[in-house]
């Protein structure tokens, strides 16, 4: 596979009313062109701020480290995305190379501007296409994703599509410049189960036609298990856990991920009592020293696990989890 995307050491603070406050804290991972990665974690935990980051979107009282590095790999090199400076250099990114789709997209289509005004206005900023051919081009992946008389949504508001239709067509937006890399933020989680299965394999189909990376940002890893091919675990802006899908929701090395896996309904025992994650998230005006998530631990180790931050360890091929129950003992639990 080919390399499409590095993130290294992405550290993002912002400045508050309160003081400045770690929204993502040390971050680094990769992902290959053709391949999936779902972003996991609960509200507050940093999964948009880091999506946003790779476009550089987020809000001017933003400042990342000076270790940060995001790097985006394309047929004419690789692009340096935290060198770019200016609207007219970030659009190389910005609904260029990568496209994002949002959690709310009746909030992400202006109201009073037509669909397809909309899709034909990104098409001329990001690309050399006359407006007619804007237009056919939006035509027809709104067609691509299932959208039955496309011609005739083209011409209309968001407010007139259904919630289903209303998100395939951010999703045909978000793909009509042929992106490298497409963000899609919570996709499914206002849709009914029945869309949700059709947005799903309508997102695998577009990974196999256009070889493009996607990252999935969710708090379902029932969703992660149907979709990714790898799964990076996130919890007060760190990552603290990163594997291949099925292995780590088989094997799940952090005790927060074997709570979110424990969270879940079982199908198969519908009179088993769901086990919340004990405690909540903390502000990050209070960041807990050490291991971010050792204040809701069940499985604390002692008192290292509020003075030290644990470093990845392998627990087994490919899959590190960040949590000082490992290299106690030859990397054993």
């Amino acid at each position: 596979m080919t390399r499409l995307l590095d993130v290294e050491n992405l550290t993002l603070q912002f400045d508050t009313d309160e003081g400045r406050i770690t929204a993502v804290d040390d971050v680094s991972f990769s992902l290959e062109a053709g391949e999936v990665m779902g972003l996991v974690g609960e509200s507050g935990s940093g999964k948009s701020v880091t999506a946003k980051s790779l476009m550089r979107l987020n809000a001017s009282n933003a400042h990342y480290a000076d270790e940060t590095r995001i790097t985006l790999h394309l047929e004419d090199g690789p692009v340096d995305v935290m060198a770019l400076r200016g609207a007219r250099e970030l659009q190389v990114v910005r609904g260029g190379a990568i496209s994002m789709i949002f959690q709310e997209p009746m909030a992400s289509f202006a109201p009073a501007i037509t669909i397809g005004d909309q899709m034909v206005e990104q098409l001329l900023i990001h690309t050399g296409m006359s407006k007619a051919r804007a237009r056919e081009v939006s035509i027809e992946m709104l067609e691509r994703v299932g959208i039955a008389d496309a011609a005739q949504r083209f011409g209309q508001y968001a407010f007139e599509l259904s919630g289903g239709m209303r998100q395939r067509a951010m999703i045909a937006m978000a793909l009509s410049t042929r992106p490298k890399l497409l963000i899609a933020d919570e996709p499914t989680t206002a849709l009914d189960v029945t869309i949700q299965a059709q947005v799903i394999d309508l997102m695998k189909d577009l990974v196999k036609e256009f070889h493009m990376g996607i990252i999935f940002i969710t708090h379902d890893l029932g969703v992660i298990a149907q979709t990714a091919d790898k799964v990076a675990v996130m919890y007060l802006g760190r990552l603290i856990e990163q594997g291949p899908v099925r292995e780590v929701i088989r094997n799940p090395g952090h005790p927060y991920t074997r709570g979110l896996i424990a969270a879940l309904p079982d199908l198969e025992d519908l009179d088993k009592p769901l086990t919340p994650v004990p405690g909540d998230i903390p502000s990050p005006l209070e960041r807990p020293t050490g291991c971010v998530f050792h204040t809701r631990c069940t499985e604390k180790v002692g008192d290292i696990c509020a003075r030290e931050v644990p470093q990845f360890t392998d627990v087994t091929a490919g899959h590190r989890a960040a949590c000082h129950i490992y290299g106690q003992q030859g990397g054993g639990r």
